[in-house]
């Protein structure tokens, strides 16, 4: 009993000491005179945790806190629960994508900003909640900034609601004068120790070798400056921000012979490419007068707290994905951080004591620094994000108050894409399928996979495929230059492309799984995966399935029936696993791992055989709790769902892949300057590719790339076709010209294609019509019947030229000034046009419009 008062004196001692602590009655009293307060506390002064506190005890019910991230309001949830000793018991509670704890008694809940946003086309006066505190708004994520939109136009039309808005390093005037001035501004100081800057520039000659990579010399000499300037016996590690991945690869090379010389450090990269193992290696501790050197991606400035930091090394760069709208390209430059990243930086060097931050560049140019990061809405594409605009009864996105509103070009890049996909009719509403996609958080590529799987019963591997390619790719950075890794995983390569070899990497590590789970861990060691991605595709695929049961497209199929002696059996090694569980979290919690000086960074151990038992007498906790919800029947199952049975099989895995990702789509041209690189080993030698992303780093990269029939998908999928009189010359969208050797073939294809199409288009309008309904047995005939035609069109031969056309051709390319481009001798009868057709002239091209898409004759 003494000791739970010790504990509770202590809570409520380090409650008190708090800097928010003080400002607690100035908070209640502004938020009674004003709907809008502002919190600029900084880092460390117990925002997060103390406000919702303060409105419990002030009165407040019903109060909703959002955050950027799912584990932060799983952790808030519990860390307010325990503050409060459950004082409020179920009063506290969190909401994250099919999982909660807020029950119909909670007044505080932790919520996503996208779940929020969910409510709100349920809800658009969100009545639910008298409270709406938005929390890390300085991220200025996608959906933080849609939501302070909503929460805006809210205040004008609530007068009972109060919006607080919180963050570290705000721009506290630009969130003013979005709220017109009604909005005070309260500013609550951290725990910061003092912190003491150098600049340390780099001269011109240093900035670069002769490659034309980075100099890693000024990084090495902190650390000699570091050594010659205090003690050895002196605890503080080293954090280092540098840019990207190589450039960690650079300075970790260099560091490490460093390291190796003086033997006072351990070098430690910290990104998210490497395996969850290495990556915990930044919070082990080090030997005693031994520092650690933690070299990290901006991963570390906000997202993670490591102790024991007391040097903070800043090179001032940072890595973003840029979006191009008009070539979609993602680019993934260099940029120099805002101001208030390197006060973040900065910031890392003063949690636990006094500390020193190096900046690898002049004060002047900390001075040039703009003041606050471009926000993601201007660096990104809107489209999931505007779909779920007008799926809520937006009338006008461009009219939208967005507090930086993004470019023109990009929104109407946007909507022009989901017109494409069909998601959005010409009057920017939504048609039957683009309702459908905005019932699905996830991007429209994705949403459009798995509705289309549940059109052809292709569902549960497609499933696992739109999972599979949602998670970061399973290859830990070593695999691709380990020999031996590259051997082992041959087996699992597919020449369909990169997806269906990640279908294939999935599939057997669950065989390993059903067979004996006790191997799986070595056996991805073997191959070069990282086995934390099989257990996100895995959850990521429960979720996606959940999503489908939910919008009405899959309906819940009864297991076969279990005995009692399963049922037992079950009960006893769900009953072990829960023990093992409660016996890792006890030990872990208590032992500190510890480095050790002369291992290597990054790097594993000698490659185990795949009959080598995973038992080290350690408890791997992602199998205990992948065995929790899985037991051996749905691991089997699961296998079962995810494999594919022959080429037909494979064949429409890649149909309905490529409907969700076309446009991104390209052809071998030897006469563009611009190349392109597979990130594959191989090259594909006929055909197109479908590809996932076009990511630009060093050189353009084609990511998750899928090998289809050029001519038969570029007919099944493309929102424009135009021919010539004589049936020979094809261009497609405008840009692909492709020109057959034979008429006869190329217009049986072409019509092949149309009435494939329009049978597709007509069994999607019926699914979506009648989506809480048990899918027909005369429609689940007609998918199968759709099915067989497709895989045959596909697999249908003829000779051909394709080729990208130039701005030149472009110019000229159609007859809108000749007699609609149709020879006068010919009539309609001549040209074979299809019965129930109809017959347009095209005053724009020329030539007659036969369907929505095809153009004969303007050619």
């Amino acid at each position: 009993m003494c000791q739970r008062f010790n504990k509770l004196r202590k809570l409520r001692e380090t409650q008190a000491a708090l800097p928010i602590a003080q400002y607690r009655e100035e908070i209640i009293q502004t938020l009674a005179k004003y709907n809008v307060l502002i919190i600029a506390g900084d880092t460390g002064c117990g925002k997060s945790t103390q406000l919702p506190q303060f409105l419990l005890r002030a009165g407040y019910e019903n109060i909703a806190c959002t955050q950027p991230r799912r584990i932060a309001c799983v952790s808030l949830s519990k860390r307010v629960a325990y503050e409060t000793l459950n004082e409020y018991s179920s009063q506290i509670g969190y909401q994250i994508r099919f999982e909660k704890s807020k029950t119909q008694h909670t007044k505080v809940v932790f919520i996503t900003e996208g779940l929020l946003l969910r409510q709100v086309s349920t809800d658009s006066m969100l009545s639910n909640y008298n409270v709406i505190v938005l929390d890390e708004v300085h991220e200025r994520h996608l959906h933080g900034d849609f939501l302070l939109g909503i929460v805006k136009c809210l205040v004008y039309q609530r007068q009972d609601v109060k919006i607080i808005l919180m963050s570290a390093t705000i721009n506290t005037e630009l969130f003013q004068n979005y709220f017109q001035g009604l909005a005070p501004i309260l500013q609550v100081p951290g725990r910061l120790y003092p912190i003491k800057v150098h600049y340390r520039p780099i001269s011109v000659e240093e900035l670069t070798t002769r490659s034309g990579k980075l100099n890693p010399a000024p990084y090495v000499r902190v650390l000699q400056l570091i050594d010659d300037k205090f003690p050895q016996d002196e605890r503080g590690d080293v954090l280092m921000f540098l840019s990207g991945v190589n450039e960690i690869s650079i300075v970790a090379e260099a560091t490490k012979v460093y390291a190796d010389v003086t033997k006072r450090w351990i070098i430690l990269p910290l990104h998210s490419m490497l395996s969850i193992d290495d990556q915990d290696k930044a919070f082990d501790y080090p030997p005693e007068g031994i520092r650690k050197c933690i070299i990290a991606t901006n991963i570390a400035e906000t997202s993670i707290t490591i102790d024991g930091i007391r040097f903070v090394v800043d090179s001032g760069k940072v890595k973003e994905m840029a979006y191009d709208p008009t070539s979609k390209l993602q680019r993934l430059k260099e940029f120099w951080i805002s101001r208030a990243s390197a006060e973040q930086r900065k910031g890392r060097a003063g949690r636990t004591g006094p500390g020193v931050c190096y900046r690898i560049y002049s004060e002047a140019e900390y001075d040039e620094l703009q003041p606050y990061s471009t926000p993601e809405i201007q660096r990104v594409p809107l489209d999931s994000l505007l779909l779920q605009m007008i799926a809520i009864g937006i009338p006008d996105c461009r009219k939208f108050p967005f507090i930086e509103p993004p470019s023109e070009e990009s929104m109407e890049n946007s909507l022009a894409r989901l017109k494409e996909q069909g998601a959005l009719n010409d009057d920017e509403s939504l048609t039957p399928i683009g309702k459908t996609l905005s019932n699905l958080p996830v991007d429209v590529m994705l949403g459009k996979m798995l509705i289309m799987g549940t059109l052809f019963e292709q569902v549960q591997a497609v499933l696992s495929l739109a999972a599979a390619m949602s998670v970061q790719s399973p290859l830990t950075s070593w695999a691709q230059r380990d020999p031996d890794c590259v051997a082992a995983r041959k087996s699992l390569e597919s020449d369909h492309g990169d997806p269906l070899t990640l279908l294939n990497a999935y599939r057997a590590w669950l065989e390993e799984k059903a067979d004996d789970g006790n191997r799986t861990k070595k056996w991805c060691k073997r191959r070069g995966f990282e086995e934390q991605r099989f257990y996100e595709m895995t959850k990521l695929r429960q979720q996606f399935k959940a999503l489908l049961k939910d919008s009405g497209l899959l309906k819940e199929s009864q297991g076969p029936s279990v005995s009692s002696a399963e049922r037992s059996m079950r009960h006893g090694e769900v009953k072990q696993l829960r023990s093992l569980k409660k016996e890792y979290h006890m030990t872990s919690s208590r032992k500190k791992k510890f480095l050790k000086l002369d291992s290597e960074y990054g790097q594993g151990e000698d490659l185990p055989s795949d009959n080598e038992e995973d038992g080290d007498g350690s408890i791997d906790i992602k199998d205990v709790e992948f065995r929790l919800r899985n037991d051996s029947r749905q691991v089997k199952d699961l296998l079962h769902t995810s494999s594919t049975y022959g080429y037909e099989d494979v064949t429409m895995l890649k149909v309905i892949l490529c409907s969700g990702l076309y446009p991104q789509y390209g052809v071998p041209d030897d006469f563009n300057k611009y190349k392109v690189a597979l990130t594959r080993t191989k090259c594909f030698i006929h055909g197109a590719k479908d590809l996932r992303t076009l990511l630009e780093t060093n050189k353009p990269y084609l990511m998750n790339t899928t090998r289809m029939p050029a001519v038969q998908s570029l007919i099944l999928f493309a929102h424009t076709i135009d021919t010539d009189p004589a049936m020979t010359r094809f261009v497609f969208d405008s840009w692909m010209e492709v020109v057959f050797t034979d008429s006869a073939s190329a217009r049986m294809m072409l019509i092949c294609g149309i009435e494939l199409r329009d049978t597709w288009s007509q069994l999607l309008k019926v699914r979506l019509m009648q989506i809480d309904e048990p899918q027909s047995s005369s429609d689940t005939r007609k998918g199968r019947e759709l099915s067989f035609r497709l895989v045959k069109f596909l697999r249908s031969e003829t000779f051909y030229t394709i080729k990208r056309l130039l701005a030149a051709d472009q110019k000229d390319m159609y007859n809108k000034h000749t007699s609609y481009g149709i020879p006068s001798e010919c009539d309609e009868d001549e040209l074979r046009f299809e019965s129930g057709w109809d017959v347009m002239h095209n005053m724009m091209k020329g030539g007659l419009s036969l369907t929505s898409f095809l153009t004969f004759g303007c050619r």
